[in-house]
């Protein structure tokens, strides 16, 4: 790093990083990383339930858990009809996140796709939407003027990526194209921005890693059912995870000396075992009840349910979402307010007996959003299933005649989300000689970017700012 200047922070989100693969099993390939880590403090953060990419960097950056943000999902109830879903966009977020904490205080930021940003809103500096961004025709900038001098940089107004759209695909070749074409122009882009606009916190998320993880684990991974040693793909991962430590390290060297550096994920990533089709199960134990017979494998939203017969249905992914069927709040509600609670814990039993494909147990996790949430808003569902430890993912589409299945019903997919991600914070003014440490939470993250650019933390804001070389954790329920 080269130069002078006030005092800023460059945050570096890379969606889905896994600690194990960064500290442990790859540490000695990744020196930009392994730098940080020797001169600054580490260790695996904690993510929210559910650990996935929304809500967990709202999450992370409002300091609210999702329960308190409303924000169940990619997806979530509108309202207690039984087809009224919203894709949780900026929309949805309706409390203040870092930058807009900065702004209050006069700094200056630059957000580059971090998700729930699209639609762009109003903040002191400059911005880019993320991977929900419908195409490059919308206005994914702010300020407007951004978006052309992207496109100038670029050479094509159309020429930025958000996503690989199609990333649960079979042709692998043309998925690791698509994952270094989409991370180079964003790095191009960050580069310039770096260089050309003021900032006193900048924050960038990469998709790419998560990609990668859902499409080329199985090459990597011994474990997992479906590896094949020695296969072409095997380092695929590995080399990714090389090309971003060296494109890390090339913006470092952009950055005032002073620069506090953090290095975060939202939350880490685990083999798939395979997938509990959850609905085929409700169905089978008779807590959902079709109308007709489902012609091939699809979606439960494009079947007759029998509402009038049916207690509860699920909402596939990589946890599982279960919603009961409640008189007087669904509209052809049938379990008595009254029962609710005996019926609840009657299925979460169930639930928990759930066996693998060979009837051995499986170490779910069921859980209640009144008892993980310190808030409970917008539609939450009665329960939240993790699968085998999120070993197995939950598929929600009907027609598949089996509990089991090791293929995902949303195209192929080779990894499922882990409750951990990472966290690297260096700061070349407490430099604290590489200490690992534990116990700290994804709202941890909001208060210790605040404190780092000498900004007080607002009220409501949960989680502790981090001081280097300590150990901590927030007590609130999460």
């Amino acid at each position: 790093m080269s130069g002078t200047s006030t005092r800023r922070l460059l945050v570096i989100g890379l969606d889905c990083a896994e600690p194990s693969l960064v500290f442990d099993r790859w540490r000695d390939q990744l020196p930009t990383l392994s730098h940080l880590m020797a001169n600054g403090t580490y260790g695996r953060l904690e993510s929210c339930h559910p650990p996935i990419t929304v809500p967990a960097w709202s999450c992370m950056l409002s300091g609210r858990d999702p329960g308190q943000l409303g924000v169940y999902g990619f997806r979530n109830r509108a309202d207690y009809s039984y087809d009224n879903m919203f894709i949780a966009t900026a929309n949805a977020i309706k409390v203040s996140r870092v930058w807009d904490v900065l702004g209050r205080a006069g700094k200056r930021s630059i957000v580059v796709g971090v998700p729930q940003t699209y639609p762009v809103r109003p903040l002191n500096g400059f911005l880019i939407s993320s991977f929900l961004t419908p195409s490059t025709r919308s206005q994914y900038t702010y300020p407007a003027s951004l978006k052309h001098e992207i496109a100038n940089l670029l050479g094509s107004p159309d020429a930025y990526e958000f996503d690989v759209r199609q990333f649960r695909t079979e042709n692998k070749h043309w998925l690791l194209e698509q994952i270094y074409t989409m991370t180079e122009k964003r790095l191009k882009v960050i580069r310039w921005l770096i260089q050309t606009k003021p900032w006193d916190f900048f924050m960038w998320v990469e998709m790419g890693t998560d990609r990668i993880h859902h499409g080329f684990w199985k090459y990597m991974d011994p474990q997992h059912r479906k590896y094949i040693p020695g296969n072409e793909f095997e380092s695929a991962i590995l080399d990714y995870y090389r090309y971003l430590d060296n494109a890390i390290g090339e913006l470092l060297e952009l950055v005032p000396d002073d620069t506090v550096i953090l290095v975060v994920s939202d939350h880490g990533a685990k083999r798939m075992d395979g997938g509990i089709c959850i609905n085929e199960w409700l169905r089978q134990n008779g807590w959902l009840v079709l109308k007709e017979e489902p012609e091939g494998v699809v979606p439960l939203e494009k079947c007759e349910v029998d509402w009038s017969r049916t207690r509860a249905w699920s909402s596939g992914g990589y946890y599982a979402r279960i919603f009961l069927n409640m008189k007087g709040r669904e509209p052809q509600g049938v379990i008595p307010p009254e029962q609710y609670e005996a019926v609840r814990n009657e299925l979460a039993e169930a639930l928990a007996a759930i066996p693998d494909e060979e009837g051995r147990p499986l170490p779910h996790r069921i859980l209640k959003p009144e008892e993980i949430y310190a808030e409970v808003k917008g539609v939450p569902p009665d329960l939240i299933v993790y699968f085998g430890d999120l070993h197995w993912r939950s598929v929600g589409s009907l027609g598949l005649n089996s509990v089991h299945t090791f293929e995902n019903d949303t195209g192929p997919d080779d990894a499922n989300h882990a409750q951990h991600g990472l966290f690297i914070y260096y700061d070349p003014a407490q430099p604290v000689g590489g200490r690992q440490v534990e116990g700290l939470h994804i709202m941890d993250i909001a208060p210790t970017i605040l404190t780092a650019l000498g900004v007080e933390i607002p009220p409501g804001m949960r989680g502790r700012a981090f001081v280097p070389g300590t150990q901590m954790r927030e007590d609130a329920k999460t």
